[in-house]
């Protein structure tokens, strides 16, 4: 499983594609909409610079998992790669695991630019707060890696790619990475887990702690993407 892993960290850090849409885009991103509120704050008193670091981080970290993963293995699904690989001793359960360990460990650098863009930009936190957000998020990821796996054997080869992308922007538009979710949609937005991610950095904000029902929100939803991942890919073993 070491190897997979390995392997397929390298060739997702090879992707030009991924370079492109997955790191340069969020912190493209960020920079324009630190340029449009001019260094104000958006809705609660948060500053812009700050809010805006975590969500273009958790988009960029949800986008490097989510559409890298499913792609990839509808495309080793159409290929043949999957069922030659089910000839191996390698366990259908490690085979899971490796793609979503992999895929996680590629959201660093989409996180790590746009957090080097807010430290140039002026975003002030402690040695801790810096690390325990990078953590914090990076660990975050995993639950979308499971569910970019889980995509990618639910979804036909041909049409995985848009799935993915609506799933993916209607996280997004209502998870908060573009606005603050208003008091009337959070009762509705805990059911959507790009806004549990992104609550997990409100312990950085001044008389905050760790959003601790955040953290058991994206442990259910990684449970249940890690449980639909196993389900279905036994269901596409059993239809190879």
């Amino acid at each position: 499983m070491t190897t997979l892993i390995q392997l397929e960290i390298l060739r997702t850090l090879r992707n030009k594609r991924y370079v492109l849409f997955t790191v340069l885009y969020p912190a493209l991103l960020y920079v324009f909409f630190i340029s449009a509120y001019s260094g104000g704050s958006v809705a609660g008193g948060v500053p812009a610079k700050s809010y805006f670091m975590v969500s273009m981080a958790t988009f960029g970290a949800v986008g490097a998992v989510l559409t890298g993963s499913a792609q990839r293995i509808s495309v080793e699904r159409k290929t043949g790669w999957v069922r030659q690989l089910r000839l191996t001793a390698l366990p259908g359960r490690a085979y899971t695991l490796g793609k979503i360990a992999a895929c996680a460990v590629t959201t660093l650098p989409a996180i790590l630019v746009v957090f080097a863009i807010g430290a140039v930009e002026g975003v002030r936190l402690g040695a801790v707060q810096w690390l325990g957000l990078g953590a914090a998020l990076w660990l975050g990821s995993f639950v979308f890696a499971a569910l970019g796996v889980a995509l990618g054997y639910a979804a036909q080869p041909d049409s995985v790619q848009p799935v993915v992308m609506i799933v993916y922007m209607l996280m997004a538009l209502f998870g908060g990475t573009w606005f603050p979710v208003g008091e009337s949609l959070k009762k509705f937005a805990r059911f959507n887990p790009v806004y549990q991610y992104n609550q997990l950095a409100s312990f950085t904000q001044p008389g905050h702690s760790l959003d601790t029902s955040a953290v058991a929100g994206l442990a259910g939803f990684l449970a249940l993407f890690v449980a639909g991942a196993a389900f279905l890919y036994r269901k596409d073993t059993k239809q190879a």
